[in-house]
């Protein structure tokens, strides 16, 4: 399969007009990474290159590595998806269900007529939301002092709830919650929990809650894109020694090691150095687990952090344990039935257990949404999916 156009496109979002800083990108099949590729600078401010080692903010693509973490204990006999996670993380069931705001301004809660279980969690029905996706988290933010997720806090965690569990999907830090009852039911901290159950089975030597020295040293800076298009690099970084481990979005690594981690998925459940799930708890994980329930556009209510978003508008789209599903065949040449999800600084993976093959694609750029990686993620993974139906018909 000849992937060199896909050089071609990675050149092109870091070169031709506005760009971005710099972009990894890399596809693999169930044995090895069929495709590599980098181009650009780790920070426009600073000009050094970015290479394929290169250590990224992996934001939201944490979560499907929490979800994994959640499934073992499920084979385990230890967890239970279906009963109340406060029996593992007594903290969320003292939430209460926001009603909106009175005239004073102070928010009206009630009990929810239901409890949380770590189902709900898996699939974005808790009743948990984002400040950069809800207004009304982001008016509790801005008129209640509620913490931000980037602030790795316990704090952070204890928002109100904005329905009763189960009533619908919307996105937000139930997988951070999914983590608390990791670290609940084993009584460690998620980042021992990954590294002993899942990075050291898959060969992953660089994904962690903590930057290194070593890691920091090759660490991608982030990036805001401004309105007339151009780029400014910030001064951002997740706290180095997190209160909490956010199972939402809390890892720094590689695209390699993430590699490793889809790779996993496309096998089964098998890794180089071990099994990480059984093939069985992979079949159910990739299904629809929301019955006729959506999931529904992500709208940008702090623009600084996220445009309005959507993949594959027109299509419909599902939740697995935990995975977006597109149910039919996308654009891309993605098939029905695939895996997928992104994370905010424009990172975005697919997992295609059909064929056996997936993909990630890594900057770091806010808002989410961002029209040059984003349209330049969609133009890698359609010259891979050309590239395939061309091998197909050969």
């Amino acid at each position: 399969m000849d992937l060199s156009p896909i050089d071609d496109i990675l050149k092109g979002v870091e070169t031709s007009g506005p760009r971005v800083p710099g972009v990894v990108a890399m596809i693999t099949d169930r044995d090895r990474n069929i495709y590599e590729g980098a181009a650009g600078v780790r920070s426009i401010a600073a000009g050094a290159p970015v290479k394929t080692d290169t250590v990224f903010a992996l934001f939201s693509t944490t979560k499907a590595i929490t979800a994994t973490a959640v499934l073992q204990l499920v084979e385990e006999g230890k967890l239970d998806l279906d009963a109340p996670a406060a029996r593992h993380a007594p903290g969320i069931g003292k939430l209460k269900v926001i009603d909106g705001f009175d005239a004073a301004g102070e928010p009206v809660l009630r009990a929810p007529r239901r409890e949380i279980t770590t189902r709900m969690l898996l699939l974005h029905t808790a009743g948990f939301g984002y400040d950069f996706f809800n207004e009304t988290y982001s008016r509790l933010a801005g008129e209640k002092r509620q913490p931000s997720v980037i602030t790795s806090s316990r704090a952070a965690l204890t928002t109100p709830l904005l329905f009763d569990p189960g009533d619908r999907w919307e996105y937000g830090t139930s997988i951070d919650w999914a983590g608390q009852v990791v670290e609940g039911i084993t009584g460690r901290r998620l980042g021992e929990v990954f590294r002993s159950r899942i990075f050291d089975p898959l060969g992953i030597a660089d994904m962690t809650f903590g930057l290194g020295d070593g890691q920091r040293a090759r660490l991608a800076a982030m990036h805001a894109r401004g309105a007339d298009g151009a780029l400014t690099a910030l001064d951002f970084e997740l706290p180095p020694d997190p209160e909490v481990h956010m199972g939402g979005h809390g890892l720094y690594g590689t695209v390699g090691d993430y590699m490793r981690f889809i790779r996993m998925w496309l096998n089964d459940g098998l890794g180089p150095h071990g099994r990480v799930l059984r093939p069985e708890t992979v079949a159910l994980a990739e299904r629809n687990h929301l019955g006729d329930l959506k999931i529904s556009p992500l709208p940008g209510v702090i623009p600084s952090l996220s445009n309005d978003a959507e993949f594959f508008p027109g299509l419909s789209k599902s939740w697995a344990f935990s995975f977006m599903v597109n149910d039919e065949e996308a654009p891309t040449g993605r098939p029905a039935g695939a895996l997928g999800w992104a994370g905010l600084a424009n990172l975005f993976y697919w997992i295609d257990r059909k064929n056996g093959y997936g993909g990630y694609w890594a900057t770091q750029i806010l808002p989410f949404g961002d029209p040059v990686s984003f349209t330049g993620y969609l133009d890698f993974e359609t010259a891979f999916y050309t590239q395939l139906a061309n091998r197909k018909r050969a």
